[in-house]
C-alpha cells in the first residue's frame, strides 16, 4: 500500500488555489441523486456542492451496476463548521493523549477531520457519500460512515484489511466509478471524496485548485 497523503501535510497546503468561480448548487434540484438528511444543518447546506463535482458524480452513478445507486450524505461545509469540527476532535485526541505534541495532535486529526485551511468541503469540493440499493438502503463498506480510527480500529481506511469480502468489494465498486468521473479519495476515510480542491490537485497530478473556500450564497444560488 502506498504512504498516505494527510490533509495536514505541507505539501497540501502548498498547492495554490486558481478559484475558478463556479457556483455551488442544490444536489437535491431534478432528483437525481439519493439524499440522506442525517448531516442536514439549518441553512441546508449540507446538500450543496460545486457543479463541476455534481456533474461527475452524476456521471459515476451512470456507471454503477443496475440496482445500485450513490447514497450522498454531507457535502458543502461552511468554513466556521469545519474549524468547529476539527477543533472539537483535536481537543479529544488531546485529552485521551497528554503527551503528545502540538504538530502530533494536528497530524493526527487531519486522519478524520481536514484542517480549516484546506478543508475540501468548505470549497464544495468534497463529499461524504455511500452506495445504496434500489429501496435507498446503504449497503455494507465496513463501517459506519464517519467513523473515526479510533472507534473502527482502523477499517475507516479505505485499503483497510479488517473488513468483510463483502464490503471490499462494495468499496472497490464505490472506488472505480468515481474513480473513472475524475474525483480523488481521501485514503483515511472511505466515504471521502473530492474533485477541484487542493488535495485532488496534489493527488492528480494537477498545477492548481479550481476551488478555495467559499461561503454559501444566503439565495442559494
Amino acid at each position: 500500500m502506498s504512504e498516505i497523503v494527510l490533509m495536514s501535510d505541507p505539501k497540501v497546503a502548498a498547492v495554490p488555489v486558481i478559484e475558478c468561480g463556479e457556483r455551488l448548487v442544490d444536489v437535491r434540484l431534478g432528483g437525481r441523486l439519493l439524499v440522506d438528511a442525517r448531516k442536514q444543518d439549518p441553512a441546508d447546506a449540507f446538500a450543496h456542492l460545486r457543479e463541476g463535482v455534481l456533474e461527475r458524480l452524476l456521471t459515476a452513478q451512470t456507471m454503477l451496476p443496475a440496482g445500485m445507486r450513490l447514497l450522498f450524505v454531507e457535502g458543502y461545509r461552511p468554513p466556521s463548521l469545519q474549524h468547529e469540527y476539527f477543533e472539537e476532535y483535536a481537543g479529544r485526541l488531546r485529552a485521551d493523549n497528554p503527551g503528545w505534541s502540538s504538530h502530533q495532535i494536528h497530524s493526527a486529526a487531519s486522519r478524520y477531520v481536514s484542517p480549516p485551511d484546506i478543508a475540501p468541503h468548505s470549497a464544495g469540493a468534497a463529499v461524504d457519500l455511500t452506495l445504496a440499493d434500489a429501496d435507498g438502503r446503504e449497503l455494507d463498506l465496513g463501517t459506519r460512515m464517519n467513523a473515526d480510527p479510533e472507534e473502527s480500529a482502523g477499517a475507516c481506511y479505505t485499503h483497510a484489511s479488517n473488513i468483510t469480502d463483502e464490503a471490499r468489494a462494495n468499496r472497490k465498486l464505490l472506488g472505480t466509478v468515481l474513480t473513472a468521473a475524475g474525483l480523488v479519495n481521501y485514503p483515511t476515510e472511505w466515504w471521502h471524496w473530492s474533485f477541484g480542491d487542493r488535495y485532488w490537485a496534489l493527488i492528480a497530478g494537477e498545477t492548481a485548485a479550481l476551488y478555495g473556500p467559499k461561503e454559501l450564497d444566503s439565495r442559494h444560488g
